[in-house]
């Protein structure tokens, strides 16, 4: 039988304006998609991105793909494919005239 969930704890008004500040300085500095929070759902549209090549992969990132402009870490235990994964988006890029450094 699974334990009962329990009802998450309310938060602070004080530290969740606090929060709120964070975010939107944040938001603000380095543009909209950077903090994504985990459940919210929504997808942003206007983050470019390159596929993966793998249809389940890019929807389970959430934006379609691996966003455009930033740095991604790949990372995994040896023969995991992670040199393949890199090598097809570095192929997929290229298909878009795009340079990726690797």
């Amino acid at each position: 039988m699974d334990a009962p969930v329990k009802a998450p704890t309310p938060i602070n008004p004080e530290k969740a304006k606090a929060l709120q500040v964070a975010l939107a300085q944040i938001e603000k500095q380095f543009g909209k998609g950077t903090i994504m929070r985990l459940g919210e759902g929504e997808v942003i549209e206007d983050i470019q991105v390159v596929s993966t090549g793998s249809l389940g992969l890019d929807i389970a990132l959430g934006v379609g793909g691996l966003p455009r402009g930033r740095v991604v870490e790949i990372y995994g235990p040896e023969s995991s494919g992670k040199t393949t994964l890199t090598l097809q988006v570095i192929a997929e890029m290229q298909k878009t005239g795009g340079q990726c450094a690797f």
